[in-house]
């Protein structure tokens, strides 16, 4: 199987550190073989500069990565000299788009087995060119697809779930939900769950968009009008499925028992019970591609990169599952 593509993201945060730590928990964790996209300036000094003991080898392509992978931290691309912790600026966001695109590149090409991203600022890339809304976003339209047909799923030990609106502001969610765009999530989510992450029977749970699920029209009524038509669509496909349900209970210890991942109306409704529960393990996963991605599921904290302090559990499992996946693709 080919390596996993893991892009630099901005060299200002705290990726290059979680990628040189997630490189020494290679062995003990058996993380793929993985190569990163750009940087082996930026990676150089930052092992130098927190003290880690990680060589850095550059590569031109993909080809040697398994055998280089045991002794030294493949990088491939051009040098960059961009460790400025702390400090981002259009250099270090131009440096982490063109290693985004350069790793998808490398999976379309199936040079690649995934694409793993390290956090990128957003504002910075958008600041630096018109064609980044986002990194989801940016991978759908590689892969030739509209932006809805790539689906967020944050995934942890304990919770998988995904938003069904991500990025916009609360009061504008319940016009931009729709009974279609629930079925075609759900649908995405749990082809997903079936094909990258071995679930035979995948459950899949929707939360109300209001207090209570609604409280049977007292609160609103999208439940009634928007959620349970779109619910009895999926039953009618085959998927299982329950709900709405009242999202203030279905994330306690008892009720996560009961669905393999929920389906929520926005943005906080789904991530806030993620990172609540697996901060350092949380994965964003992108489903309905062709290709594979994972992300660690937190930002640049540029407030700390460089000081040696970052965690790199969600990194590690960024690359863990992105892996696994992969292997579950091959062997499908």
């Amino acid at each position: 199987m080919a390596p996993l593509a893991v892009s630099i993201g901005d060299p200002a945060g705290i990726g290059p550190e979680i990628i040189l730590k997630a490189w020494l928990a290679r062995e003990e964790l058996r993380l793929p073989p993985f190569l990163v996209v750009y940087g082996d300036g930026v990676l150089q000094a930052a092992a130098t500069a927190l003290e880690l003991d990680c060589p850095i080898e550059s590569v031109s392509t993909p080809d040697g990565v398994p055998a280089i992978f045991g002794g030294a931290l493949p990088v491939m691309g051009r040098p960059s000299e961009l460790y400025r912790p702390g400090k981002p600026d259009a250099a270090t966001a131009g440096l982490a788009y063109e290693a985004l695109e350069s790793a998808i590149m490398l999976a379309r090409r199936g040079a690649a087995s995934g694409v793993v991203t390290a956090p990128v600022s957003k504002a910075g890339i958008a600041a630096v060119t018109t064609q980044f809304t986002g990194q989801t976003e940016l991978l759908a339209d590689r892969c030739g697809l509209a932006h809805e047909q790539a689906v967020m799923m944050l995934a942890g030990p304990n919770l998988r779930a995904v938003p069904l609106t991500v990025h916009v502001a609360l009061s504008a969610v319940p016009a931009l939900l729709t009974s279609e765009l629930i079925v075609a999530k759900g649908r995405i989510t749990a082809a997903a769950l079936r094909r990258d992450f071995g679930i035979a029977h995948p459950r899949l749970a929707v939360t109300g968009l209001n207090p209570h699920a609604g409280e049977g029209g007292q609160f609103g009524r999208e439940e009634i009008e928007i959620i349970a038509p779109a619910i009895a669509q999926l039953r009618r496909d085959g998927i299982d499925v329950s709900g709405p349900h009242s999202a203030d209970a279905l994330f306690t210890p008892r009720g996560r028992t009961g669905f393999d991942a929920a389906l929520c109306m926005y943005h906080d409704q789904a991530l806030i019970p993620v990172k609540a529960l697996d901060f350092d393990q949380g994965v964003n996963v992108t489903l309905g591609l062709p290709i594979i991605r994972t992300s660690p599921d937190h930002g640049t904290a540029f407030d700390i990169a460089g000081k040696g302090i970052a965690d790199p559990g969600a990194m590690i499992a960024a690359i863990r599952m992105a892996g696994e996946c992969a292997m579950r693709r091959a062997d499908g």
